[in-house]
Formats: structure tokens, sequence, C-alpha cells
């Protein structure tokens, strides 16, 4: 095996081709009727396939089949609202239903302006600092203030945030707990956790980089957490894309598109159905200030994708060729 490779070479060479230079610690798995397959390369041979990447808002996804679940197991209405399960008061916000927040449809903005959004950003651009990390009461007390826009597609980081919270509390539980008791346990995914804070990172975390090298602090925070605070191995995130194929994995409802989402693209709860060479590819992207994900599913060949990198930069040209790749030889 050559060196700074690990699991099957000839995905792990694809993927090399793939991404090149620019991604030097990276993984994908390969899910197929015929079994699955899973890579990584690095130049740090610590970066093995039990190596834990930050998913970013693949999260989204994950939270998405929480709501369909909890929809099965009548914790909730679509038409629930958020003022029922959360402490928002008269707050605009507390009106808002859970359907419209799994759809990206609450009026809500991608962040509350007591943030500070860009000063956020401005510091993670500068000095590579976490721009999240409140926890649920502080980003409640955001919430409070942030006045509703009109009811159309508007991609929100705060909506799946309050989503999350909301389902954690239908369940008389917390958002991690929840991860742990519908996803993690259930499907046997040994690294796939939500850490509040960096000291609840577990060994063998990777450290992320901008895309020109930059080290950037991990992204944690329990406010976070529902819409971008997952970490996962790559096997682990393998072993969720086959029972979502197979059917095994709670709230698959997340994945059939009801609304449009700009273009010809339709979402689910989170998740977004295009187009690709006539077949409907289902999938969600992540990227957080150190790394970028990219999970796709043909389910019509029962073919799923997954690219993970600790450089944040873009993944998901390269994720749909590998799904294109193998979802055309499933399909033959």
């Amino acid at each position: 095996m050559t060196a700074g490779t690990h699991g099957d070479q000839q995905l792990a060479t694809r993927l090399g081709e793939l991404l090149g230079p620019r991604h030097p610690i990276a993984a994908a798995a390969v899910v197929t009727s015929a079994g699955t397959r899973v890579a990584s390369r690095a130049t740090n041979l610590d970066a093995n396939l039990d190596a834990d990447y930050e998913i970013g808002s693949v999260t989204k996804a994950v939270t998405g089949l929480l709501y369909a679940d909890a929809l099965t197991r009548g914790e909730i209405t679509p038409d629930t609202r958020l003022g029922e399960l959360l402490p928002l008061a008269d707050a605009p916000a507390a009106r808002v239903t859970l359907r419209s927040l799994s759809t990206h449809r609450s009026g809500l903005p991608r962040l509350p302006k007591s943030a500070r959004p860009w000063r956020r950003t401005l510091s993670l651009w500068r000095h590579g600092t976490n721009p999240y990390g409140e926890d649920v009461e502080q980003l409640l007390t955001q919430t409070r203030d942030v006045p509703l826009g009109t009811p159309r597609s508007r991609y929100s980081n705060l909506g799946f945030e309050l989503l999350g919270h909301a389902l954690a509390r239908a369940a008389d539980t917390t958002y991690p707990e929840l991860i742990q008791q519908r996803i993690a346990i259930p499907l046997e995914l040994d690294c796939f956790y939500v850490p509040r804070s960096a000291d609840e990172l577990r060994p063998g975390a990777l450290n992320g980089r901008s895309r020109r090298g930059r080290p950037r602090q991990p992204w944690t925070g329990e406010g976070l957490g529902p819409a971008g605070g997952i970490r996962a191995s790559i096997t682990s995130m393998a072993r969720l894309t086959a029972a979502i194929l197979d059917g095994s994995a709670p709230g698959l409802a997340a994945l059939d598109p009801v609304a449009p989402i700009g273009g010809r693209a339709r979402i689910g709860a989170a998740w977004i159905t295009v187009q690709v060479k006539g077949r409907p590819i289902t999938w969600h992207n992540g990227g957080t200030g150190g790394f970028r994900s990219w999970l796709g599913l043909d389910r019509s060949t029962g073919t799923g994708v997954v690219v993970l990198s600790a450089t944040a930069a873009s993944v998901d040209r390269q994720g749909f060729a590998l799904l294109t790749e193998h979802a055309g030889v499933s399909g033959r």
C-alpha cells in the first residue's frame, strides 16, 4: 500500500486524481449494491479511516432525517411552531413552523444581526477563529430580536439551528444526545458526534486548514450543532449512506423533494434534488473554516458517495463526478 493512503487503493488513487494537491488530507466512500469501499489519502499518516472531519452543513441533512423521524413518532407536526417548543415568548420567530424551517422557507435570515456575522467572518479570515460558539440560551437571546422576512426560499443557518434544538426539546433531550440516540447508536456509527467545545473533540480529530493552507480553529458550539456541528469519520459516513440507501436509517421521507429551491432544484427536509444526466441526484454539501464535505445519492441505482476534506476548498464537483462514475456502473 502506498504511504499516506488507507483503505481501498483504487479509490484512494481516484480520489487523488480528482482532488489533486489542493486537498492533502481527504477521504471518500462509495456505496453500491455490490458493497462499500472507503479510502483516505494524507501527507499525515495519522489521518486514517477513523480520523474525524467536520462535515459542516451536511449536518443539516442529518437534522432533516431527525425532523422526518419526529413526524413519524408523533412528537411534532409540520405545523408545530417554534414557540411551542422553545422559550421565545412573543418573538416573531415563535410563529415559524417546523415545516418552513425544514425547507428554508421560514423568513429567518442566514444569521441574526446581533451575532455580528461580518465581524466574525473577518476574524475567521484574519485569525482562523471559530465564528460560532454560542450555547442554546445565547442563541435564543439572539433569535428573540430577529424580524421575519418574506417566507420565501432563503438558506438559513439560524433556521436549522432552531429546528434541531426544537426537535431535541420535543424529545426531552439535547441535540448531541438526539444524534446519539436516533442516528449514531442504532446505525453503529462509531465516530459521529456533536462536540459543544474543542475540549470534547475525540482523539483523531483532524485540524482543518484554509484554501491557502492556514490553520483554522474547530467549529464547535452548542448552538451551531444542528446546522453544522457534526464531526464524523469516513467509515461512519459510509455506514450512514448505506443505511439511507437500504432503508434502515430513520426519517427517509426527508429526502423526498417538496418545494423549489432555486433553478430546477427542489428540496425536501434539507436534502436537495437535482437532475444530472437525466437522473435525480439527492445531495447536500458542507463547509466550515477548515473543511469541506459532500454526500450524494443516486437512489434509482442504489449508489451513494461521500467526499470529506480537511481543506476549505469545494469538493462538490469531484463528488458529483465520483457519483456519476459509479452510478453509471451500478445502473447497467
